[in-house]
């Protein structure tokens, strides 16, 4: 049984490469987009503020995608190497530079990066639309999303260096 477990890991290859194959389509979609929006910009060069601001909104966009497209490969490297990888998520230069070494680190992390293309999306409303009461509910939505999320990532963290910590104090009366 232990070893049919062992195998089954394999089958987070599945998830790795289904990221892998959403963050370069994410990816490309960007560079086509933006090669669009500097035709544009050369073709139709804005000269109103309200111009600019339809350009901040596209670019903004394009910039959410962005931030998707980074998920999907943080994701799909992060259970790469935490799952299947025979070489340790220390030893990834990636995972080393995102601080990432488990999978509770890699959710944290996930959080982050949702935080961000939250305040993103709100900055896309708040441009595009103004100061209208839609914005302000929708800032509250968010805030309550990101304060949420804020709050999971000090809990999971609390909950783990306690763990660690405990592990500690434990091995200390054994050996000490």
């Amino acid at each position: 049984m232990e070893k049919m477990f062992g195998v089954s890991r394999y089958l987070v290859m599945v998830v790795v490469l289904t990221c892998l194959v959403a963050a370069v389509l994410l990816y490309l979609s960007s560079i086509f987009i933006v090669a669009q929006l500097v035709a544009d910009v050369f073709t139709d060069v804005p000269t109103s503020a309200d111009s600019g601001k339809r350009l901040a909104v596209r670019l903004l966009k394009v910039l959410d995608v962005s931030l998707i497209a980074v998920t999907f490969q943080i994701i799909a490297i992060g259970l790469f190497r935490l799952f299947i990888s025979a070489s340790p998520a220390e030893r990834s230069g990636f995972l080393a530079a995102l601080q990432i070494n488990n999978f509770h680190d890699l959710k944290v992390t996930l959080l982050q990066v949702a935080i961000v293309i939250l305040v993103v999306l709100f900055l896309e409303q708040a441009v595009e639309v103004g100061a209208t009461l839609e914005t302000l509910y929708l800032g509250l939505a968010f805030a309550l999303v990101i304060a949420s999320a804020v709050w999971a990532a000090k809990s999971m963290h609390a909950g783990s260096s306690g763990k660690f910590k405990a592990s500690q104090d434990a091995n200390s009366d054994t050996h000490g």
